[in-house]
This record gives structure tokens, C-alpha cells and sequence, in this order.
């Protein structure tokens, strides 16, 4: 009797034993068997929003010097493609012509002076002798429109001799503002016409320069939904409609830009609408007529819920994203997609900002099942770690 006991007894703890083992063994295995994925906390930020757009640069001025006076072109000022200042002389025109203009205006204006002093001391002559009846009417009639007559002539010549001056500085051909200059137009001895119609040179300013470019009547469109209007700043909101160019280098250009016109109507051929920005150009590296990219901030969402490119599936129904609950298992949720920027992309709708998603190892998930997490931070220490001992 006292065998049995002891004979049973063994045989429980053998039984307990082996249990205990399977159940070891059981849970070993299942949790050998989880997916090992890598997971990562859904990440937020302020997402700047950017149309791009094929633009052509512009001087902000760009003026042709012409002739104001016929005559023979006698000097050049300047050197072909400088920096000239607002008022330089650049070319002289022969002035002898114009010289003998202003003194024969002079001469005829001195001339009209004395005609007008001799009429005014006959005015003054006559009146007492009319009052007293020693000179008739029509005397002092003819006395007072005679020296109306003279200073109508002295005014006459006053402004014939304005002109003749100011053909004279005409000769003296000056830049109209601060800019570059480019090649002259006409040759030292040149004949040249009046009126403008001798085209000498170019002046152009572009220290600061203009960005035309077209946006789809689509684009237009977000941007009234946004609140955007372009070529109006709006001191309200924190940023501006800013614009950034790329060099032909393809490096950006260190200077950003403000819309300040847009065409409020949409061309019909095209159905685009022409808009206008103004960017610095101190150093002179952007060039009148060159082509760029052109990048316009067209919105800044704020607190945008953000997550890898790679972490979205796409399928006939949608989007969508593995999501790893907090007792590990995963589900599958179809979100709304927003802008691409780089490799993140924008969710509109779908996750909180609490959410962790399964950025790798997704491709054998199923709703429900239970997953090994591994975090991209650990995933990265690792490989690094690797890394340095290899």
C-alpha cells in the first residue's frame, strides 16, 4: 500500500513535470511563429505645401536709349556691359548745331526784352497826356496793345529758348536709371534721326528681378480653399506665398521671392493664368531670360499627421496602413492621403496621433494576428552595432 502512494506519487510529478515542459515548449513556439516587424509612433508636423512650375526671369527695367536730336554721334562714355549710374553721360552727340540755337534764342529773346521796355515807357508816356486831353484814344490804344504784342513776343522767346537749351542737353545722351548697359548700337560719326528714332543702347535693372510663370486654373483654385491670395499679403497669417528658384546648376537659390501680381483671368488657349514674383538679385546670378524651376508655397498645414511612404499599401479599395494595437495584435485600416513630401507622406484621415503603424514586415499580416515588435530606432542601433564590429 505504502509502494502505491509512493509509486503515484512519482507519477503525478512525472505527469506535472511533462506538462509543464509542453507547456514551455507550446508557448515557445507560438511565440517563435509571430511576425517580426518593425513598428514606429505616428510622427506630426507642419507640412509646407508647393506647386511647381516651369518660369522665365525678367529684368525688373529694361529700357532702350535712343536719340532725342539729329546729328553725328562724336563720343562713347562707357564700356559695353558695366554698371552705369542714374544720370551718367554715355554718348555725346556733335552739339555746334544746337549751340548756335540757344544763342540766336538768346539774341532774338534780348531783342523782344528791349521791344517790350520801349512799349511799356510809351504806355506810361501817354496816360498823363491822355488824362489831360493832349493825347487821343487811339493813341493810348495803340500804345497798350503794342506792349501786350511785345510781351507776348518776349514770352515766345522765353520758350523758344527753353527748347533750344533743352535740345542742347539733349546731345548729352545719360543713363535713365542705375543698371547694366549693354553693347552700343551705333558706330562714333553715325548720322542719327530725331524723335527716338536711333536705337543707341540698353539699360537694364536687375538687381532686383521679375519671375513669370503660369499656374493651372486648378492650383488656383487650392489656393482660394486655402485662403491664398496671391499677389496680396495677408498680415494675418503667420507665412507668405514665398518663392523659391533653382539655378541651372540645379542648386536653390539662396534668395526667396513674394508674388505681388497675378492675372485675375484664365487664359482661354491655355487655361492657365500668368502670375509675377520679385526675387533680390544682389549678386547678379540670375539673368534676364533664363528658364527655372519655380516653387510657390502655397500652404503650411500645421500639426500634420505624417508617416513613412513605405508604410502605406495601396489596393482597389484604397490606402490603407497596418496599425499595431496595444496587446500587439494588428489591424488593417484604410486612411485618406494627403501631399508626398520626399519620402513621408501626409495622412488626412484614418490615424491618431497616438497610433503606431508597421512601417516593414507587413507583407504576411493579417487582421487579428499577433506580431514580434521591433521599434526603427532599436532596428537602426543594430545595425549599426553590426556595423562597427564588422
Amino acid at each position: 500500500m505504502k509502494k502505491n502512494k509512493v509509486t503515484l506519487i512519482i507519477i503525478a510529478i512525472i505527469l506535472l513535470a511533462g506538462l509543464i515542459i509542453w507547456y514551455i515548449l507550446h508557448n515557445k513556439k507560438e511565440e517563435d511563429i509571430r511576425p517580426v516587424v518593425e513598428v514606429e509612433k505616428v510622427t506630426t508636423d507642419d507640412v509646407k505645401i508647393y506647386g511647381e512650375y516651369v518660369g522665365r526671369i525678367r529684368a525688373q527695367q529694361f529700357v532702350e536709349v535712343r536719340a532725342r536730336v539729329e546729328g553725328y554721334l562724336e563720343k562713347m562714355l562707357f564700356d559695353e556691359g558695366s554698371l552705369v549710374e542714374k544720370g551718367q553721360p554715355l554718348f555725346i552727340i556733335n552739339s555746334a548745331l544746337y549751340k548756335a540755337k540757344v544763342d540766336k534764342a538768346k539774341a532774338q529773346l534780348k531783342k523782344d526784352e528791349a521791344q517790350e521796355a520801349k512799349a511799356q515807357r510809351d504806355v506810361e508816356r501817354l496816360k498823363p497826356l491822355y488824362e489831360q486831353n493832349a493825347a487821343s484814344q487811339l493813341d493810348l490804344d495803340n500804345a497798350i496793345a503794342a506792349y501786350e504784342s511785345a510781351q507776348a513776343n518776349v514770352a515766345m522767346s522765353q520758350a523758344d529758348l527753353a527748347q533750344a537749351e533743352l535740345e542742347l542737353d539733349y546731345t548729352t545722351v545719360r543713363s535713365p536709371f542705375s543698371g547694366r548697359i549693354s553693347e552700343r548700337n551705333a558706330d562714333i560719326g553715325t548720322l542719327l534721326g530725331p524723335n527716338g528714332k536711333s536705337l543707341l543702347a540698353t539699360v537694364v535693372k536687375s538687381d532686383t528681378v521679375l519671375v513669370d510663370f503660369s499656374m493651372t486654373a486648378l492650383d488656383y483654385l487650392r489656393s482660394q480653399q486655402r485662403n491664398v491670395r496671391l499677389g496680396e499679403q495677408d498680415t494675418t497669417r503667420s507665412w507668405q506665398p514665398n518663392v523659391t528658384i533653382t539655378l541651372a546648376d540645379n542648386s536653390v537659390y539662396p534668395f526667396t521671392g513674394l508674388v505681388d501680381f497675378a492675372e485675375p483671368q484664365v487664359d482661354p488657349k491655355t487655361g492657365t493664368f500668368s502670375v509675377r514674383a520679385e526675387l533680390p538679385n544682389p549678386k547678379q546670378q540670375l539673368l534676364p531670360g533664363q528658364f527655372t524651376k519655380v516653387k510657390l508655397l502655397l500652404d503650411i498645414q500645421e500639426n500634420a499627421v505624417v508617416v513613412p511612404r513605405k508604410a502605406v499599401s495601396i489596393e482597389k479599395g484604397g490606402a490603407y496602413i497596418w496599425v499595431m494595437r496595444s496587446d500587439e495584435t494588428v489591424e488593417k485600416r484604410f486612411i485618406e492621403l494627403g501631399s508626398e513630401l520626399d519620402n513621408r507622406i501626409v495622412v488626412e484621415r484614418g490615424l491618431g496621433k497616438k497610433d503606431i503603424i508597421v512601417t516593414e514586415g507587413y507583407h504576411k499580416l493579417s487582421p487579428g494576428i499577433k506580431v514580434h515588435p521591433i521599434k526603427a530606432e532599436s532596428k537602426k542601433n543594430i545595425s549599426n552595432s553590426e556595423g562597427k564590429k564588422q
